[in-house]
């Protein structure tokens, strides 16, 4: 079946639902951590990110200096995880209809690197249209460059977002973790100070309707993926 630009598409039956208590959490938060949703799998993911590791500059779009960026959307075993049913569930019951996924990408913050600001990749009070999912490929903390977010400010815009900072907190958990948060979730990365590894995945989940204005933005996203996957 063919998509925009001749993409072809293919499509996902629907997961269970996701359990109430924790779509509450999801609702509440902004955000769900699924635990060792990938553990048996860690391995492999980290070798298809090593071997796809390019400099900033090879990237369609520079990407940031003091990150190491990985091209691993066409490793078939990534993609696998990216359909795993606990995280097709979370990610369904934020955008309530059919949705496709966009892209996936390896990010790593550097020794001393990686800090970002509280922000949000979408705009506080939006419908949601698009969902995050970062895979996490190593222990992370607060020693290695860890997100953190803060809960609840997904549902609306606080003049001065900064001011939110003390109320982020900083994740924690194992290789195999997952985080899926609501894109519109002020959230950044924290400094790697012991230099320790923090590798992970940035997988984007958008609604059907984003499907044509993201295919014509694919080749400077570095999109290589021949196909779309669709979820219904």
């Amino acid at each position: 079946m063919s998509g925009p630009g001749g993409l072809n598409r293919t499509m996902t039956d629907a997961a269970a639902p996701l359990d109430p208590a924790l779509a509450d959490r999801l609702d509440r938060d902004g955000y769900l951590l699924l635990r060792s949703a990938f553990a048996a799998e860690v391995e492999e993911m980290r070798r298809a990110f090593d071997e796809g590791v390019l400099a900033s500059h090879l990237w369609p779009s520079p990407r940031g200096h003091d990150w190491r960026h990985a091209r691993v959307d066409l490793d078939p075993m990534v993609r696998s995880v990216c359909r795993l049913p606990r995280l097709i569930a979370a990610v369904r019951h934020l955008l309530a209809g059919p949705f496709f996924l966009t892209q996936v990408e390896g990010r790593e913050p550097l020794p001393a690197g990686g800090f970002q600001g509280l922000h949000r990749d979408g705009g506080a009070g939006d419908s949601v249209r698009t969902v995050s999912a970062l895979l996490f490929l190593d222990d992370y903390g607060p020693a290695n460059g860890a997100t953190r977010v803060a809960a609840g400010s997904h549902r609306s815009r606080i003049e001065g977002d900064e001011r939110l900072e003390d109320r982020a907190v900083v994740l924690e958990g194992r290789a195999g973790d997952i985080l899926v948060f609501d894109v519109n979730l002020l959230h950044g990365a924290t400094r790697n100070v012991s230099g320790a590894r923090r590798r992970s995945l940035l997988a984007g989940y958008c609604v059907e309707a984003l499907e044509p204005s993201h295919a014509a933005t694919r080749a400077l996203r570095g999109v290589r993926m021949s196909e779309v996957e669709r979820f219904v």
